[in-house]
């Protein structure tokens, strides 16, 4: 059974909204603009690039990253990965052609079957809908956090607030950086 982890950068408070300043989110832009650039914070990026063998995405995310990743030098590796969006909406016509395989999945009955298949780690990027769902479908086997020292107050956060049992996590490794971003990576006791 494949891995499925679940990467992300939130703030202290657990808000992943827009962390590059994407969109109109009041506080847009929030992992660089108070926060000192520290190249070993990021680490975890290539590593994940290294090892995940499929990228998974919802929709949004998706339209959002296949116009600009694939000319982007610091994703070699995604994008060179098959990748799997999660949407009952989009099509194939609606596919970027430049970005290698696409696999559009349906439903989470889709996911769980490609965990199933053989292959190395899945990692997903962004798609807050999609971890909420994935979390709640007890799908997430791994989270790899960058937590950043910055309250955002408002915004989409990174867990679902659905009303479920208690999800036991236990910590596998953790690194403090100079600029207070702390690496958390957790398994999921399933």
């Amino acid at each position: 059974m494949r891995t499925l982890i679940s990467s992300a950068f939130v703030s202290a408070d657990g808000v992943m909204q827009d962390p590059g300043g994407e969109t109109e989110y009041r506080n847009a832009g929030w992992t660089f603009k108070e926060i000192e650039f520290v190249p070993e914070a990021y680490e975890l990026k290539g590593t994940e690039q290294e090892e995940a063998t499929a990228l998974l995405l919802g929709r949004k995310s998706y339209e959002a990253f296949s116009p600009v990743w694939p000319d982007m030098a610091e994703f070699p590796g995604y994008n060179a990965m098959p990748k799997y969006v999660v949407s009952t909406t989009l099509t194939d016509g609606q596919l970027a052609t430049n970005w290698g395989e696409t696999t559009i999945l349906r439903s989470l009955d889709d996911v769980a079957a490609l965990k199933q298949t053989e292959g190395g780690p899945i990692i997903v990027h962004g798609s807050i809908e999609l971890n909420h769902a994935l979390s709640d479908a007890g799908l997430i086997d791994r989270y790899h956090l960058l937590v950043f020292p910055v309250l955002l107050g408002s915004g989409r956060r990174l867990f679902s607030a659905s009303d479920v049992d208690a999800q036991k996590l236990k910590l596998v490794d953790s690194a403090t950086y100079s600029n207070g971003v702390q690496k958390a990576v957790y398994d999921v006791v399933h």
